[in-house]
């Protein structure tokens, strides 16, 4: 649609110039003609005609120059009153033009530059607390809403260099390249309902196959059919909501400082669950998982409760406090408590930000 407006808009402008240049050569073709019969006029050659005209219609007004017939003044009171309006027309379009360039960058259509962002697609207060529990940690974030009154919205309140939003219709898919969803790390689809979603992620991954998903259903029976689909991800919000119930129900601190490590870490004070990317440069590389237990809880006060590896197949796996002698290697994730003194330390050490980076590669 998009395009469609300005090409009839880049249409428009050239037939517009076309239209003006033949009348302006038919007005010089005349006056020349016009003032030929007179023996005192110098507009009889067309180098003088065309300089006549340039001289009044920018308003400069030699007066070396003049029409002397009543048809050549005609054409002199034409070209006088039309170098008013080009003035106007000129002021309008420059204005209209620094208008719509203001309101492409505004609406997102001038597009960015992010990389290993997160993608939300969908707004509403759901999208929001998302939002800013991403934003909380330093992850940048495109958020695409086709109501126009969201875009008005979003940018007012969030005033962050890590937000971009993109007005666009769902439909249209194309326009995503706006956003680099090919480089995103993880897309939320968040749209109105589970069937809705389901077809807007199977429509997307055959233009974009790689892509992570991230969804959350009103109905967990569907769980299965997204996961087939290609969904890393299926969050079931009662599911959710009702385990957190019943625990503050029958062990409400349970549930308590379950509900405080969810959430983002606002002060040194504050305990959150990280997850880092095990790098070459880790020290603690080739290490076995006990080990490394014990020295980050002695040094840093931080409690590592589990580890991600990949399977033979390259999928990733979960493996909740492990026993034995699991050794760390580069690649691996690591799922640590700590509170934000002791993150901001390990961030030095590890020498990585916090969460998940997308591999490459193509598969997960």
């Amino acid at each position: 649609m998009l395009k469609q407006y300005i090409k009839n808009q880049q249409l428009r402008l050239i037939l517009g110039f076309l239209a003006g240049l033949l009348v302006y050569v038919l007005l010089i073709i005349f006056l020349v003609n016009s003032e030929a019969k007179s023996s005192q006029s110098s507009l009889t050659t067309y180098g003088n005609a065309i300089w006549y005209s340039v001289v009044t219609l920018t308003t400069v007004g030699y007066g070396e120059l003049y029409p002397t017939t009543v048809y050549g003044r005609i054409v002199g009171y034409i070209f006088v009153l039309t170098s008013l309006g080009i003035y106007g027309l000129l002021i309008g379009q420059i204005t209209s033009i620094m208008a719509t360039i203001k309101e492409n960058k505004k609406l997102g259509y001038n597009g960015m530059n992010y990389k290993d962002h997160a993608i939300i697609i969908g707004w509403n207060d759901f999208s929001r607390m998302v939002a800013e529990q991403l934003l909380g940690v330093g992850k940048k974030v495109a958020i695409v809403t086709d109501k126009r009154q969201h875009v008005d919205f979003i940018n007012e309140k969030y005033e962050e260099k890590n937000l971009f939003t993109l007005y666009n219709d769902f439909k249209n898919l194309d326009m995503l390249k706006k956003i680099r969803i090919q480089d995103s790390s993880i897309v939320f689809v968040n749209l109105e309902d589970d069937t809705e979603k389901l077809v807007y992620i199977l429509n997307l991954r055959k233009i974009y196959p790689d892509l992570d998903f991230v969804v959350t259903l009103d109905n967990g029976d569907l769980k299965n059919t997204f996961l087939s689909a290609g969904v890393s991800n299926t969050i079931s919000k009662h599911e959710i909501s009702s385990k957190l119930l019943a625990s503050y129900m029958f062990e409400p601190d349970v549930a308590l400082y379950s509900e405080d490590i969810m959430s983002i870490a606002k002060a040194d004070t504050d305990y959150d669950i990280k997850q880092f990317l095990v790098t070459s440069s880790n020290p603690y590389v080739n290490q076995a998982y006990q080990d490394v237990f014990f020295d980050l809880k002695r040094k840093y006060n931080s409690v590592l409760i589990g580890i991600t590896k990949r399977d033979k197949y390259g999928k990733r796996r979960l493996i909740k406090n492990p026993l034995g002698e699991l050794k760390i290697i580069p690649g691996d994730y690591l799922l640590i408590i700590l509170n934000g003194k002791a993150f901001k330390l390990l961030k030095k050490v590890f020498n990585v930000e916090e969460g998940y980076f997308k591999e490459k590669t193509g598969t997960e």
